[in-house]
C-alpha cells in the first residue's frame, strides 16, 4: 500500500510539473531597446536611414525585417476607412449617443469611438484586437503602439477613465500573450506602468509640458514625437533638455513617406 501511495504521489508531482510548464509557453516579450533611433512611418512605409534602429508602422504594413518594429493599432477607435467593416461585423461595439448616433472623434471625424461600457463589450473589443496582435506577431513585429487611450476624454462623458483602464489591462495581457511589448500612447494622467505597459509614445510632450510624467514611468523607454506645425522651437528645446536620454524626433503632422512634399524627419 505504501508503495502504491508513493507511486501515485510521484505521478501527481510529475503531472503538476508538466502543467506548470504548460502555463509558461507564451513567447518572450522583447523590450523596446534603449539608445534607440526611432522612425515614425504611419503615413506609409519606406526604407529608413542607416542610423535608425526602431521603426513604427501601421498594422497593415509589413515590419522592417532588420529593425525592431512596432505595430501601430488604433485600439480605442475605428481606423479611417474601416467604419463599414465595424458596422457589418461589430455594430454593437460602436459608441452611440442617446439618439443612436455614432460618437466621432472631433479632431478626426472619420474615426468613431469604440464602446467600452460593460465587461462583455470590452471582452469583444479585446477579441478583435487579439486577432490583430497575433497578425502583428506573425508578421514579425516586436511591439504594439495602442492608440487613443485618451478617447474617453472625447466621448461626451459616455466613457470613463476607469473603463479605458479596464480595456487597457485586457489589451496589455493580450499583447504579452502574443510575445509583444506594448506602449502607452499619450494620456500621462494614467499610470500605464501599473496597468502593465512596457514603454510610452508621447506626442508633443514638450509643447504640453508633459515629458516628465512619462519619464518618471518609463525612464529611457519613451518615444517622443514633436510636430512641425507647432514650429521647430519645441523640438529644439526638447533636444537641448533631453537628447541622449530617450528617442526624440521631429515629424510632419501627416507623417508622410520620404520623398513626398512636406515630409520632415529629424532626430536628436
Amino acid at each position: 500500500m505504501r508503495r502504491l501511495l508513493l507511486a501515485l504521489a510521484l505521478v501527481l508531482v510529475s503531472s503538476c510539473g508538466a502543467t506548470a510548464g504548460t502555463r509558461s509557453t507564451h513567447p518572450a516579450v522583447q523590450p523596446l531597446p534603449t539608445d534607440a533611433v526611432v522612425d515614425y512611418q504611419l503615413g506609409g512605409a519606406y526604407e529608413p536611414g542607416d542610423d535608425v534602429t526602431v521603426v513604427v508602422r501601421d498594422r497593415t504594413e509589413k515590419p522592417d525585417p532588420d529593425r525592431y518594429s512596432i505595430c501601430y493599432v488604433n485600439a480605442f477607435q475605428t481606423q479611417p476607412g474601416s467604419l463599414g467593416w465595424w458596422r457589418k461585423h461589430h455594430p454593437k461595439l460602436l459608441l452611440r449617443d442617446a439618439r443612436g448616433r455614432v460618437v466621432r472623434d472631433p479632431g478626426w471625424p472619420d474615426e468613431v469611438l469604440l464602446d467600452l461600457r460593460g465587461a462583455w463589450r470590452r471582452q469583444a473589443v479585446e477579441k478583435v484586437l487579439s486577432a490583430w496582435f497575433a497578425r502583428c506577431a506573425k508578421d514579425g513585429y516586436r511591439a504594439i503602439e495602442a492608440d487613443n487611450l485618451d478617447s474617453f476624454t472625447r466621448s461626451r462623458k459616455l466613457l470613463t477613465r476607469g473603463r479605458a483602464e479596464a480595456m487597457a489591462r485586457l489589451m496589455v495581457r493580450s499583447a504579452h500573450r502574443h510575445g509583444l511589448a506594448i506602449g502607452q500612447k499619450n494620456t500621462p494622467e494614467i499610470d500605464g506602468r501599473r496597468i502593465g505597459f512596457d514603454f510610452a509614445v508621447a506626442e508633443e510632450c514638450q509643447v504640453y509640458r508633459e515629458c516628465g510624467s512619462y519619464l518618471r514611468l518609463y525612464p529611457r523607454r519613451v518615444i517622443e514625437i514633436e510636430y512641425t506645425d507647432n514650429g521647430r522651437s519645441a523640438f529644439r528645446a526638447a533636444c537641448s533638455a533631453r537628447a541622449g536620454t530617450h528617442p526624440i524626433m521631429l515629424r510632419d503632422r501627416d507623417v508622410l513617406p520620404r520623398g513626398e512634399r512636406g515630409y520632415v524627419f529629424q532626430h536628436c
